[in-house]
């Protein structure tokens, strides 16, 4: 077994420290990596404040690029090569045998192993996972910089993928944050005529050149009157209450608004305000192992990139108090810095 350094939390709500652990033998299944960064998510800062109810010692991180370091014997043929730079997301394993992994969607298989939630994720120096979600970085990324793209840009490019959003589409994208500002980017390079609904007004030209066509505040609602049935597609990329019947009156007919983000209260919905209009209302994880191929191409082909600050890994509790105050423009990558 490997001796694998990492930063953990070691009780509840308690600061990470250094900790070591071993890393099992590789299956022939499994690919093993080595962490040069990992992004540092809000969805981390959930595990670690106690939200999935995860026992300690939680090693967190799920943002991963680093370079192959040893490849299972089945493994080996899977088109990955030692030295290959990839990344991992939210996802470790699937089964390959459940309806969902079967009809091609192996992130919502029903026997599915994620990074963090009972396992030991990315701040740390290695870790392993199922070949199939090792996922190579094309030309034209840049891999330190990658990270966030293994959650938060799969998880807004995913809609407009799986629900045909056309380049003729308007689409709306409520919070221009770590998701938000991607979602705009994703969205201005499909084509489509973006609309960013912002809190911030100190965004606003940083918003335009990120590709919104239109920006509206979401907090003062007297310009959403006007803006009613025009959106085919609505991201919302918030955790915030909003006020969704308003929100739901601007969709156009057949239109749907999507959440990506996690409002933690009940959103209530009126079935004769779908109804006649014929709108949905959807929520998706992340996406397929083929919709990460897309998205990375896409991103390549478009120069779409996450902005984001550096911190040493070592440095992971002033990344963590940095994200938590609201200070971060716009997501946190880790770089592992653990002495040999």
């Amino acid at each position: 077994m490997k001796k694998v350094n990492a930063w953990a939390q070691m009780e509840p709500k308690g600061k990470l420290v250094p900790y070591t652990y071993e890393l099992s033998p590789l299956t022939a299944e499994e690919v093993e990596v080595e962490i040069d960064n990992c992004g540092l998510c809000h969805t981390d800062l959930s595990a670690l404040n106690g939200d999935f109810g995860l026992p300690n010692p939680i090693v967190a991180g799920h943002e991963i690029t680093g370079r192959i370091v040893a490849l299972g014997d089945v493994a080996k043929n899977k088109g990955l090569a030692i030295g290959q730079t990839v990344g991992i997301g939210w996802n470790k394993e699937s089964c390959g045998h459940c309806d969902p992994c079967l009809s091609g969607d192996p992130h919502l298989c029903v026997n599915l192993k994620t990074v963090i939630l009972g396992n030991h994720g990315g701040f740390a120096s290695r870790i392993k996972a199922h070949w199939l979600w090792i996922i190579p970085v094309p030309d034209g990324i840049d891999a330190a910089d990658a990270g966030p793209l293994f959650c938060a840009g799969i998880t807004v490019f995913y809609p407009l993928l799986e629900y045909g959003v056309k380049p003729t589409d308007k689409v709306g994208v409520f919070g221009i944050g770590g998701l938000g500002h991607l979602a705009v980017q994703f969205a201005h390079a499909w084509g489509s005529e973006v609309t960013a609904f912002s809190s911030s007004a100190a965004k606003h030209a940083e918003t335009m050149k990120l590709g919104a066509d239109h920006i509206v505040s979401s907090r003062d609602t007297s310009d959403w009157e006007s803006l009613k049935g025009k959106f085919d597609l609505i991201i919302i990329t918030v955790s915030v209450k909003l006020e969704w019947d308003r929100i739901i009156a601007m969709l156009a007919p057949k239109g749907r608004l999507h959440f990506v983000g996690i409002p933690y209260e009940a959103i209530p919905v009126s079935v004769l305000s779908l109804l006649i209009p014929q709108n949905s209302v959807s929520a998706s994880p992340a996406g397929s192992r083929i919709a990460f191929n897309k998205m990375l191409s896409f991103a390549a082909r478009h120069k779409i990139r996450a902005m984001v600050e550096h911190f040493p890994m070592s440095k992971i509790n002033d990344a963590i108090e940095h994200l938590e105050s609201g200070k971060a423009n716009y997501r946190v990558v880790l770089d592992a810095d653990f002495k040999s």
